[in-house]
């Protein structure tokens, strides 16, 4: 069994996507309409200048409200107007050095925020389902190389990973308190670390890479052996999707928790040698000692439960999507258009088979 998104499911479908703005959110818009779904989305505006979301023209072809998921009122009315079928929540402060900047600002907009959606999904007799993004740093992470498991303790260091571990807890509260009597599918996804084209974050890998190289600068690496789950963005979202559509059809065995990641971890120092060879330049300069804010050095996630009971895997192996990725970069720098760039990426993504079967 090979899971992936049926667009017969999704056609005609109302969602509401949380953080539309976002790189992940505009690539995960961009697929439900690929899909046929009738996108609802609601974020703050975008945060960079380019962005995904408006490269893809996404303001023209989606319901949007722009506003603050701090804001309870907001969050409800929208909920009550709307009527959604379907809940994706992504919108969230999803960088780890921002939260040690900011750690209030991180923890209302990821807990409050998530508590938010969640309560105003209470009232809204037409929701069935709801998938609520996590990470995969929501675990109490001991610097091990052994991938950690769904029922592994939850913890966090610092700010962004605390967060996001409270929103572990408080999703199940939710669960078991409130929605599933009310006969709606919650579930949390924890997805590893996500590449592909059309992130312009600040403090990200391949976006700061870029930013370097097309200016030819040499980048400073903090941490080259630091160990991640690296995904090209595809897999999270077809994983979400899939996990929505088995909630749809299953709700009392698929409400829970869901690690999403590749079938191998791999170093900074990896992915940047892989990027350095598709990018046909590109200087680095790697740091002989830790130094910065503590970030977790060992990071790998079991997703072998997604894989078995669901037929969640993924497509493209780590030389794949570092290819793809830098490829969407060289060639949006060129003047390709954004919207092309995608759809030539999701036509490959389809044709691909799973790297199970």
């Amino acid at each position: 069994m090979n899971a992936f998104p049926r667009a017969e499911f999704w056609r005609g479908k109302k969602v509401l996507l949380t953080g539309h703005t976002g790189f992940k959110g505009a690539w995960l818009a961009f697929v439900l309409q690929k899909l046929g779904a009738t996108v609802v989305g609601m974020a703050l505006p975008a945060a960079t200048n380019p962005n995904l979301y408006l490269s893809l023209g996404l303001q023209n072809t989606l319901t949007e409200y722009l506003g603050d998921i701090r804001d309870p009122s907001w969050v409800k009315n929208v909920v009550q107007n709307e009527q959604p079928e379907v809940v994706l929540h992504l919108a969230a402060q999803a960088l780890v050095r921002v939260a040690y900047d900011d750690p209030i600002g991180t923890y209302a907009s990821n807990f409050l925020g998530t508590a938010h959606v969640l309560d105003a999904l209470r009232d809204c007799p037409s929701v069935r389902v709801a998938v609520m993004v996590t990470t995969d740093k929501v675990y109490k992470n001991s610097e091990r190389a052994t991938p950690y498991k769904e029922d592994d303790y939850l913890g966090g260091h610092d700010p962004y990973s605390a967060s996001k571990a409270a929103c572990e807890i408080l999703i199940e509260s939710y669960r078991l308190s409130f929605l599933e009597a009310r006969g709606i599918c919650v579930m949390s996804a924890r997805a590893g670390n996500v590449i592909g084209g059309g992130d312009w974050s600040l403090d990200r890998l391949v976006p700061d890479l870029v930013r370097a190289w097309n200016d030819d600068q040499t980048v400073a690496i903090r941490r080259p052996d630091a160990l991640r789950p690296w995904q090209h963005v595809l897999e999270p979202i077809c994983a979400y999707l899939c996990l929505a559509e088995a909630g749809w059809q299953r709700p009392r065995e698929v409400a829970r928790a869901w690690n999403l990641g590749p079938n191998e971890a791999a170093t900074v120092r990896r992915v940047i040698e892989l990027a350095q060879s598709c990018f046909a330049k590109g200087e680095v300069e790697f740091a002989t000692c830790m130094a910065g804010v503590h970030e977790a050095g060992l990071l790998a996630l079991d997703a072998s439960l997604a894989r078995r009971e669901l037929g969640i895997s993924p497509r493209w192996n780590l030389e794949t999507a570092v290819e793809k990725t830098m490829h969407w970069y060289r060639q949006f720098e060129s003047g390709s258009d954004a919207s092309l760039l995608c759809l030539d990426d999701w036509e490959s993504y389809c044709s691909a088979s799973s790297q199970h079967e």
